[in-house]
């Protein structure tokens, strides 16, 4: 994502069910039907020195649908595996439009 024409990433931080923070990076957040989903892969942290922390991500990325709520969203881990193949899928298919290695550009 770019702010001001500077690269950043959204980091969120979720809490696991031992009540664990994990750091995510917000990799791309798009509709499929009636739902929104939020695709996630975790954050590694590298010190390089005292004053300025590196980012790097695992190459595992998640799956989440987005659950709108009164004061804010929620996300949910897609468990089930027939939407988790149409999500993966259709994201599959927009990650090869904006692959700039691609012959045929974004699309």
């Amino acid at each position: 994502m770019s702010d001001n024409g500077e690269e950043r990433t959204d980091i969120l931080v979720l809490v696991d069910d031992e009540g664990n923070e994990h750091d995510f990076a917000l990799v791309d957040r798009f509709q499929v039907e009636l739902h929104e989903y939020a695709i996630l892969v975790p954050v590694l942290y590298f010190e390089e020195d005292e004053d300025d922390d590196q980012i790097d991500f695992e190459d595992d990325a998640y799956i989440f649908r987005i659950e709108p709520g009164e004061d804010e969203e929620s996300l949910v881990e897609v468990e089930d595996e027939a939407e988790w193949n149409k999500v993966a899928d259709l994201w599959e298919e927009r990650v090869k439009g904006f692959d700039p290695n691609n012959d045929q550009g974004l699309s």
